[in-house]
């Protein structure tokens, strides 16, 4: 059982988190979503899986549930094994009722280099995966990617704003918006000024090691949050926390 510990003392069933969880009514809204061991490493062997517990697979599953797209990087899109989404019955009969596309896409940032035309995200993706990258990317390549199903989008010349990205998802269509790392596509989106949430689970585990932190770029001026609500099933913490306009 999750429970809300603030703002309001309360025990959560599935309806309630869905509302919780929700992305409001606007023409953007971009949620990040991380996961951090206590000690704040975000990966164990390379990899975010290990840190999940019960109750972050909860909150990260209503993040792609209640999205019209799927952000992502590549590197994380390769290393977590990203295959796209394929929506069971509950996620069906939720999807349904929140109004929104039966299957949400993923959106791939990549300059390239990291992302190779048979990708698991391109040719496993039940529609198809969108794919954001720069002029400089090899022709030949975003060739490849178009020809195994992808959509190519070309914003930047020799880098991929991450305002564009956002820009030309709302543009499509896709104003609600759940990114999932990893920490470099993170960082842009902070230095752009264009996350609305970032919803942190806190797993009880010790990791220490050398793992990347949660957003790796260019040092900005601090970003002032307001937390929105703490959760917890007795052993992670869910926090969510709005970004101040």
């Amino acid at each position: 059982m999750i429970r809300q510990v603030w703002p309001v003392g309360r025990d959560l069933a599935d309806r309630d988190l869905e509302q919780l969880y929700r992305y409001p009514a606007e023409p953007r809204w971009l949620a990040v979503n991380f996961v951090s061991s206590t000690d704040g490493a975000i990966t164990v062997a390379g990899r975010s899986g290990g840190l999940s517990t019960p109750a972050d697979r909860i909150v990260y599953r209503l993040g792609n549930d209640l999205a019209d797209v799927v952000l992502v990087g590549a590197g994380t899109a390769m290393a977590e094994g990203f295959e796209g989404l394929r929506p069971d019955e509950r996620t069906a009969d939720r999807r349904r009722r929140f109004g929104l596309a039966p299957i949400a896409p993923v959106a791939v940032v990549t300059t390239g280099r990291s992302l190779p035309p048979d990708a698991p995200v391109i040719t496993k993706a039940a529609v198809p995966t969108m794919v954001f990258t720069s002029a400089a990317a090899p022709s030949a390549l975003r060739e490849a990617w178009a020809s195994n199903g992808a959509r190519v989008f070309v914003v930047g010349e020799a880098e991929v704003p991450a305002e564009r990205v956002v820009s030309t998802l709302v543009a499509e269509g896709l104003g609600r918006i759940d990114c999932e790392g990893g920490p470099r596509l993170f960082g842009s989106l902070i230095e752009a000024g264009v996350v609305d949430e970032f919803r942190l689970t806190v797993a009880p585990f010790l990791v220490a090691g050398t793992s990347s932190r949660a957003a790796v770029g260019p040092a900005v001026d601090p970003a002032g949050l307001e937390l929105a609500s703490v959760l917890t099933d007795g052993a992670s913490v869910l926090l969510r926390y709005l970004a101040l306009r």
